[in-house]
This record gives structure tokens, C-alpha cells and sequence, in this order.
């Protein structure tokens, strides 16, 4: 007989409230201002009830990155059969979202957090379309478009680098900053 689970059961409900009031104080005021208690009032739960489904608040991030409730689940490379195409888009897609003033607490906050929680960086990688975008470039290989000794990964980490680097330091992104981007890993 399988020895059953201590506590009350897991409620669908109440768990998705629980995510939902995460996702809901966490774009809009940041993870430092993220506090158990004001998810519990806010999803209509007890405390307790978050503590015991949730070892922390890096973790209840990271399932409402799970569950798409943080990030949009759009970033995602099209394959139009032009690799340079296909990257520029995707990183205007990522630059269009971090640089909409409505998500600038979650997109800075979200980067905060994944320096110092593992889990949620690997669900924020994952959810910026990153195997997607090396998939597409697997495709590009095969296709002929670049070289079978491309470092694919590197490429793909050197976007997202960009991208990080214009979130941190505020850089302005003009038309053409994914194009020469994609020109300056890629090769012009």
C-alpha cells in the first residue's frame, strides 16, 4: 500500500489563484516587493497553505514562469527559410516586449531573480524561446544557410546577450539594432 501524502489536498483552485496573485504582484511591483503574505490575501488563501505546496518565492516564480502566467508564449523563431530573417524577428519580438514601460518591473525583476535562483533562470531561458531558436538553427545547418561547425550555442547566447545587455544598461533599440546584431554573430 502506498503510503499516502501528509496535509490537505493540493486544490487546482486554489493553486492557480496562488500562481495567478504571484504573477499578478510580481509584474507589478517586483520580486524585492514579493511577499507571501500579500499573495495569500490576494488569492484568498491562508499562508501556511503557500508554505506548504511552495519552499520559497523563487520557486512559486519559477511555476508561474512554468505555466506561462509571466511571460508571453510568443517567442518563438519562425523558419521562413532565411536564418538572418528568422533571428532579426525573434529578437524584435524580445526587444518589443522588454521595451514596453508596462513590463519593465517584470523583465528587470525576472533577470534579478534568475541571478540568484537557478530554477528561475532555466525557466526564463526556456520561456525566451531559447531551444526553439537553437532548433531553428539546426534547421539552418541542415538547410545549408550556415556552416555544420557554426557554434550554434554560442550564437544563440550571444542574442540573448545583447538582449540582456540593452535591459541592463537601457540601451536604446533603433529599427535596425536586431538586424546588426544578427550581422555581428553571424557574420555580415
Amino acid at each position: 500500500m502506498a503510503e499516502g501524502r501528509r496535509g490537505a489536498a493540493r486544490s487546482e483552485t486554489a493553486r492557480l489563484a496562488i500562481l495567478e496573485a504571484t504573477a499578478r504582484q510580481f509584474a507589478g511591483s517586483g520580486f524585492d516587493h514579493l511577499t507571501m503574505e500579500g499573495i495569500a490575501a490576494d488569492a484568498g488563501v491562508g499562508k501556511q497553505t503557500i508554505y506548504r505546496w511552495w519552499p520559497s518565492k523563487a520557486a512559486l516564480v519559477a511555476e508561474a514562469l512554468i505555466e506561462g502566467m509571466l511571460l508571453p508564449d510568443r517567442f518563438v523563431p519562425a523558419d521562413t527559410g532565411d536564418i538572418r530573417r528568422d533571428l532579426a524577428d525573434w529578437l524584435d519580438d524580445l526587444f518589443a516586449f522588454v521595451g514596453d514601460p508596462a513590463h519593465d518591473t517584470l523583465v528587470r525583476s525576472l533577470f534579478a531573480v534568475a541571478i540568484e535562483h537557478a530554477d528561475v533562470g532555466t525557466r526564463l531561458r526556456e520561456n525566451l524561446g531559447t531551444s526553439l531558436v537553437a532548433a531553428r538553427m539546426d534547421s539552418a545547418v541542415a538547410a545549408g544557410q550556415i556552416p555544420p561547425d557554426a557554434p550554434r550555442t554560442e550564437i544563440v547566447e550571444l542574442l540573448v546577450g545583447g538582449v540582456v545587455f540593452r535591459i541592463l544598461n537601457r540601451t536604446p533599440i533603433t529599427p535596425d539594432t536586431s538586424g546588426r546584431l544578427v550581422a555581428a554573430v553571424l557574420g555580415a
